[in-house]
């Protein structure tokens, strides 16, 4: 089997995981929205703003607004003015939003490793560095 018919598995994976993850945990679309903002807000960094959130999520600017307004709303994400620009909001994560993303990653974890219990630990490491390299490579 060629390798580039790793494409396509790909797309089968993202096409399931994205029909499902939304359930995860909590059972809720809504929980998952939340989990992608907290998410955006901590890979932005100290000053990140509403756009950070949009490009790291690949949405509009009032998509992610209102995702922000919603993390927000519930006291995962504070707005503050940002240190390099007084005219500009910081978005920082809350206690609630630490937690929030702790759970998350916990939940992920215990997903991989649910996914590939049967595997031998070799590949299950080798598959998880193929994994982190393809997200850094495309910058997820």
């Amino acid at each position: 089997m060629p390798s580039n018919d790793g494409g396509p598995a790909l797309f089968r994976l993202v096409r399931f995981w994205s029909r499902r993850w939304a359930k995860g945990s909590e059972g809720d679309a809504s929980h998952a929205q939340l989990v992608l903002t907290v998410e955006a807000v901590a890979a932005s960094g100290t000053d990140g703003s509403v756009g950070d959130v949009a490009r790291l999520l690949g949405l509009d600017q009032s998509g992610a607004s209102r995702m922000v307004a919603a993390a927000e709303a519930g006291g995962y994400v504070d707005r503050a003015r940002a240190a390099s620009d007084a005219r500009r909001s910081a978005l920082r994560l809350t206690p609630g939003g630490r937690a929030l993303l702790r759970s998350a990653r916990g939940w992920q974890r215990s997903t991989f490793a649910e996914l590939t219990a049967t595997w031998p630990e070799e590949d299950r490491d080798r598959f998880a560095a193929y994994l982190r390299r393809l997200a850094d490579q495309v910058g997820a």
